[in-house]
């Protein structure tokens, strides 16, 4: 099953929103919708969409609000799409960490690509040159390619699940650095859930059954114990 990138659109026209829909299905993106500050802050901690994009004019709260609490604990990019022109809202988005501002009315064209930057800018951050460049990660026999979202074992796909792939792709970008448990939880299913390492520790045990020859001896991916996991480094 392909697995696409998720976005997330906060916004209050439901015109706009289902015109955002149509573009992005159209486009291959998986589309999740929000309406409110709180349905927006709900969908991000509990599905951790690829990129949200935010209007700022909520019927609840100001979307910068909600910028703000998205900052405190992850690098999701998110893209503000507002029809504020001042440069002085522009300034305080960016400042609060927006990864872009787009103002209203915009392209379609303009909007894709804004987008595509933005994925690919976090995907390549923290990520060694040569994977940055060429969007693989290679390690001996494991592959990780973050522009098909898919994790191959000598050159076979392994068939992860949408949540161990986003495992893996995480500790590929941080590699040969150990990434705690709590950091962990909460890019891959937000700050509200609760630091209990047994769902993780689930879904660490099904990927080193896919990628490990022995999964009681890994080459791959360690165990740094009470502390996290951490991937080899790249070839």
């Amino acid at each position: 099953m392909e697995i696409k990138d998720r976005i997330l659109v906060v916004e209050d026209d439901k015109r706009i929103g289902n015109f955002f829909r149509t573009v992005l299905e159209a486009n291959h993106y998986d589309v999740i919708m929000a309406q409110t500050g709180a349905e927006a802050y709900s969908l991000i901690t509990s599905q951790c969409p690829d990129v949200v994009l935010l209007d700022l004019g909520l019927p609840d709260m100001d979307g910068m609000k909600i910028l703000k609490s998205v900052r405190e604990w992850s690098a999701m990019p998110v893209i503000v799409v507002s029809a504020r022109t001042h440069e002085r809202d522009k300034v305080e988005a960016l400042d609060l960490g927006a990864d872009d501002y787009i103002t209203k009315p915009f392209g379609t064209s303009e909007l894709l690509a804004r987008i595509r930057t933005a994925i690919r800018h976090t995907r390549t951050a923290c990520f060694n040159q040569n994977g940055a460049a060429s969007g693989l990660f290679v390690s001996g026999d494991l592959t990780i390619d973050y522009d098909k979202h898919r994790v191959y074992k000598e050159g076979k796909d392994v068939g992860l699940t949408q949540n161990e792939y986003k495992i893996v792709s995480l500790l590929g970008k941080y590699a040969g650095k150990v990434m705690t448990y709590d950091y962990i939880i909460k890019e891959i299913w937000g700050p509200n859930m609760k630091s209990d390492n047994r769902i993780l520790r689930v879904n660490m045990a099904n990927i080193r059954r896919k990628i490990e020859k022995n999964p009681a001896e890994p080459q791959y991916i360690f165990t740094e114990v009470g502390v996290g996991y951490r991937i080899v480094e790249p070839d």
